[in-house]
């Protein structure tokens, strides 16, 4: 694959209210990246985005954001894979730029989710479920994770609580992020007394609704030296993705995400490496469960071991496997069609050194992974940093 590397990258603080509009929202962060980049023009925008057409009303987003950010006449299109749709966009780009076709672009993604009532949201959202068998049905992702968790809690013959480490952690690891939406540690007992969303699905089991973009510069190797002056180079040695049923009730085995699996196992081979050479993982915790789903389709963990990752401290920021590590989708905040830039953009800041207190020493390899729905797209992303 031709050398693709990221130049820079921008981010807007995730919330649960906003005055911006969402045209304004993503232009914010396209400006942010560029500007961190040291560049002001790029040959295409791509843009993650699920459900403005739904909620706001507007379509059209890749060229309403391009003209908002002072893009104008590039290049621009919109990517939609439900939860996923901010990698998908960072597939784009990577293929636009492996292809030849492009030598820098930007991609980015936004959603603003908290304008609308939290029913007519809930509803957007369980459009990305299988909606004849699920949505149409009264299921949504709440409901549908409910399942997944309950399931794996009689197979494996495990407490509920065990789960508690994964949003534990992802809340202490978003005190230290300026854009994360919650700044609230959290302990065992606070998510035992949590309130019950969907037995067994608390409220700490699960990803807030909320607002948010974020964006980053891509380019072709031989437009690495316009980066910002004495960071280390990181380029994009993976990109891959896999799909599985839409339905839970299709699957081979509905506590295997074999989306996940494949996409994973397509990730390793283009970087040459294997999970035991992955310094940090960005997950998409958007429920406990699918941290833990994914940590075993991953091949992080035996199936049915992915909870012992949580209670042994692998996780945490000194383990043997950083996840969430600026807060995740469970405290950063999950607006999802921007989900998968975030995850990106914060490894990036954790290679380049710069991500404050929340520090992974001498991180190398990092591995992003966004899903859309319960696992029916997954889009995976491995970075390296160069020196």
């Amino acid at each position: 694959m031709r050398p693709i590397y990221i130049l820079g990258v921008g981010q807007t603080p995730v919330s649960k209210e906003s005055d911006l509009s969402i045209r304004q929202l993503a232009a914010a962060a396209v400006r942010a990246a560029l500007a961190d980049a040291g560049i002001e023009r790029v040959d295409a925008l791509y843009l993650g985005n699920m459900l403005s057409g739904i909620l706001s009303q507007q379509q059209h987003l890749g060229a309403l954001v391009a003209d908002a950010a002072g893009l104008r006449g590039v290049e621009a299109a919109t990517a939609e894979a439900a939860c996923s749709s901010g990698a998908a966009a960072m597939r784009w780009g990577v293929m636009a730029i492996a292809s030849g076709l492009h030598d820098v672009v930007v991609v980015a993604g936004v959603e603003k989710m908290t304008h609308t009532d939290r029913y007519a949201t809930t509803r957007a959202l369980a459009t990305a479920s299988d909606w004849d068998s699920e949505g149409a049905k009264g299921y949504n992702f709440v409901s549908l994770n409910a399942a997944l968790m309950q399931e794996y809690i009689q197979r494996y013959r495990v407490n509920r609580s065990l789960f508690a480490p994964f949003a534990i952690n992802a809340h202490k690891n978003a005190l230290a992020n300026p854009h994360a939406l919650f700044h609230k540690e959290i302990d065992a007992l606070i998510y035992e007394q949590s309130k019950m969303v969907h037995d067994p699905v608390r409220l700490y089991d699960a990803s807030p609704i909320c607002n948010g973009a974020a964006a980053l510069v891509l380019a072709a190797g031989d437009a690495v030296g316009r980066a910002a002056a004495g960071r280390p180079a990181v380029r994009v040695i993976a990109s891959a993705g896999a799909t599985d049923s839409v339905g839970i009730a299709d699957r081979r085995d509905r506590l295997t995400l074999d989306g996940v699996m494949f996409s994973s196992r397509r990730a390793y081979v283009q970087a040459e490496i294997g999970p035991a050479d992955v310094d940090i993982f960005e997950l998409h915790d958007a429920y406990t469960i699918m941290s833990v789903l994914s940590l075993e389709a991953a091949g992080f963990a035996r199936p049915g071991e992915g909870l012992w990752l949580g209670l042994n401290g692998a996780i945490g920021l000194q383990g043997r496997l950083p996840i969430s590590t600026m807060g995740g989708l469970k405290a950063r905040g999950h607006p999802v069609g921007a989900t998968g830039v975030y995850q990106l953009a914060e490894l990036y800041l954790q290679l380049t050194g710069q991500a404050g207190p929340n520090q992974i020493p001498n991180a190398r390899t990092a591995m992003a992974q966004n899903i859309g729905g319960t696992g029916a797209t997954v889009l995976t992303h491995i970075l390296r940093r160069e020196e």
